[in-house]
C-alpha cells in the first residue's frame, strides 16, 4: 500500500474505531472513493463493535464490578489498539480475532 492511500485513508480510519456511529460514518464515506486503508480499519472497528455489544449484552447479567470493568478494561485497551494502528499509518490486527474479522467482512470496501 502507497504512502498517499495510507494518508488519504487516515482520518476516517480513526473515525472508524470512536462509536459504532463513527464506524458508519466511515463506511458510507469510504464507498464512494474505496480506500483500501480505510477498508481495513472499518472491518476491524465493525468487528470490535459487534463483539462489544454482544459480549456487553451477557456480560450486563452477571451483578459484578470486577467482571464489568474487566470487560470495559479490555475493550478500552482494543479500541486503543486499533486507533493508534490508524494514526501510525499500519495495518495492525486486532490480536487473535483480527484475521476472522477481515474474512467475515471481506465484502466491505471491495
Amino acid at each position: 500500500m502507497d504512502k498517499t492511500t495510507i494518508e488519504e485513508g487516515k482520518t476516517m480510519a480513526i473515525v472508524a474505531y470512536i462509536t459504532f456511529i463513527g464506524t458508519l460514518i466511515a463506511f458510507f464515506m469510504n464507498k464512494d472513493k474505496r480506500n483500501s486503508f480505510t477498508s481495513f480499519h472499518i472491518r476491524q472497528g465493525l468487528g470490535i463493535w459487534l463483539l462489544y455489544l454482544a459480549l456487553g449484552y451477557i456480560i450486563g447479567v452477571f451483578d459484578s464490578w470486577m467482571i464489568t470493568y474487566s470487560f470495559w478494561i479490555f475493550f478500552s485497551a482494543l479500541f486503543i489498539y486499533g486507533v493508534l494502528g490508524a494514526a501510525s499509518g499500519k495495518e495492525n490486527k486486532i490480536p487473535l480475532l483480527g484475521d476472522f474479522f477481515q474474512k467475515l467482512f471481506k465484502s466491505i470496501g471491495q
